[in-house]
């Protein structure tokens, strides 16, 4: 048997940087798991302090793995924001912390990591990793929505990643209502608006204020978080808070419709459904979301497969890992947009 030394050159590492964790593994050429770190994503401060917490995540994920950073074949990094492939650049995350210009976190990795560093859209990359490796491996032609902090989408057409001009797959600023609440983008009626979980904390957040009886930010605070997590979401439909049930319905409701509107005009043959949420709500949510989108759908009669993402939560980084692979080795993938 080979030494870790020896055989470590064979390993790369995965970042998924979400806007309330950051999920770090390292893979071996099968893309087996060897070590993993969640750090919570900054809430504060800015990019360096981003770029700094998900170094230190893969640090620690080497460490369980018992290898260096700079040992790595290279680093992967799904983000959210408009990404920069040539340079590394990331620019308008909104969902993460004073990231509103653009910001060199490829380089930035790079330098604090001691390997080469690729960088792709998060939502993207996750789809990418469903069609390869997980619930999309069967089609030739998918939809991936990961409902989380945002609602981002990636699309894989004829077996190849559709980026468009680089902004294909932005399903969660499909038009839902005209002239409807305020999107985290600054626009109106957006699907996000109602069913990203950072807009949902903004509308609970004020309901609360107002007045209404919730068990929302007690669970909050009870975990020690700053943000309405996923798992404190979950919680609180476990418990029947009635504003939660609420707000969950109305993101159900726009998400049937959004991605009923995707459908009408590509056609896939299968969603899968990921994302913070997506994936902590499980089987019966997709269920829901499912029953939703035939009200809204044209081809009623011929549906596509609609699936829970078969990674679970570890998608966003095992996709981020297949961006560190030699381009002779992988399926073609692109950057995109979604899921600001």
């Amino acid at each position: 048997m080979l030494p870790v030394a020896a055989t470590s050159r064979q390993f790369r590492g995965g970042i998924d940087l979400g806007g309330t964790k950051i999920e770090a593994i390292v893979v071996d050429a099968r893309n087996k798991v060897l070590g993993s770190s969640r750090h919570p994503t900054p809430a504060t401060g800015g990019p360096p302090d981003v770029a700094a917490e998900m170094a230190a995540a893969m640090t620690e994920a080497c460490q369980a793995a018992q290898v260096q950073p700079s040992d790595l074949v290279g680093v992967g990094v799904g983000s959210p924001g408009v990404i920069d492939e040539a340079t590394g650049a990331v620019s308008t995350a909104r969902n993460l912390p004073g990231w509103e210009g653009s910001y060199d976190l490829g380089p930035e990795l790079a330098s604090k990591l001691g390997t080469t560093v690729a960088i792709g859209n998060d939502v993207q990359v996750a789809t990418d990793a469903e069609f390869s490796l997980g619930a999309g491996r069967p089609y030739r032609s998918l939809l991936g929505v990961m409902w989380g902090t945002g609602v981002g989408g990636g699309l894989i057409l004829n077996g190849k990643p559709w980026i468009g001009r680089g902004g294909a797959g932005e399903i969660g600023h499909l038009v839902v209502e005209v002239g409807g609440a305020r999107c985290p983008c600054g626009r109106r009626g957006c699907m996000e608006a109602y069913a990203g979980r950072a807009a949902m904390e903004a509308r609970a957040r004020k309901r609360y204020e107002k007045g209404k009886d919730t068990d929302l930010f007690k669970l909050m605070k009870e975990r020690g978080r700053t943000k309405l997590t996923s798992a404190v979401w979950a919680k609180a439909l476990e418990r029947g808070d009635k504003l939660a049930v609420e707000l969950i319905d109305d993101a159900v409701d726009a998400l049937g419709a959004g991605i009923a509107s995707a459908l009408n005009l590509l056609d896939v043959d299968a969603v899968v459904i990921g994302g913070g949420l997506g994936v902590r709500l499980g089987e019966p949510f997709v269920e829901r979301i499912r029953k939703a989108m035939m009200p809204h759908l044209f081809n009623d009669a011929n549906p596509p497969d609609v699936l829970p993402a078969g990674l679970g939560d570890t998608g966003g980084a095992i996709g981020a890992a297949l961006l560190a692979k030699p381009k002779s080795t992988r399926r073609p993938r692109g950057t995109a947009t979604a899921g600001n």
